[in-house]
């Protein structure tokens, strides 16, 4: 019999060896925004930049709280499908992430769908899931693959579907300094692959 999943097989969360690293204490964070401070010609010590230090070290905290979140826990608690057997599409997501390349913010929207098996989620689930990965240091590609694999990984649907718009300040605010430009990225596991699910999605997704 042909596995669903052939085409596209799930991928290791490259996140998961982060707990594995001795974490800098906030003392140490905020001597390292005083650098950069520095750096960038200014002098932390003075009036207006003397609290940025922490203010930078909690607005981190917040922006990457996504390491502290385990998608297994969000999406464990599960409900009958109850008869139900076309797709669940939650669409609009809203999503701010931060680039890893120049820590500059990423934000757009985020669509999951999925086509359930024997169980359901609470749709506040998919929102947090796409949280969770977006509050992290990120690549749009590799966000869209870690939502998805994440959700057929745990809730084990018999398809799943993501696509992310977004933009990013790491073209806008500087190097080729393109506005208005949107990136779009996708991923589509189990029957979502084929006909006449794919059809189906795609056309769900740009309604």
């Amino acid at each position: 019999m042909l596995n669903p999943l052939a085409a596209a097989p799930l991928v290791a969360d490259v996140h998961d060896t982060v707990a594995e690293m001795p974490r800098p204490s906030r003392a140490e964070a905020e001597a390292a925004v005083r650098t950069l401070i520095r750096w960038a010609g200014d002098d932390p010590l003075r009036a207006g930049l003397h609290d940025t230090p922490a203010r930078v070290a909690r607005a981190y905290e917040e922006w990457c709280g996504g390491y502290a979140q385990d998608p297994a826990r969000i999406l464990g608690r599960r409900f009958e499908r109850s008869g139900y057997d076309d797709i669940v599409l939650l669409r609009d997501i809203p999503l701010h992430s931060t680039c890893e390349h120049h820590m500059a913010p990423i934000s757009g929207v985020a669509h999951v769908a999925y086509l359930p098996g024997e169980h359901v989620v609470g749709l506040s689930k998919l929102a947090r899931l796409v949280d969770a990965y977006a509050r992290r240091l990120q690549i749009q590609e590799r966000l869209t693959v870690e939502i998805a694999d994440a959700l057929q990984r745990e809730l084990q649907p018999r398809g799943v579907a993501v696509a992310i718009r977004a933009s990013h300040a790491c073209m806008t605010s500087r190097g080729v300094h393109v506005h208005g430009s949107a990136m779009l990225t996708r991923r589509l596991l189990g029957a979502f692959e084929r006909e006449p699910w794919r059809s189906d999605i795609l056309a769900a997704l740009s309604a």
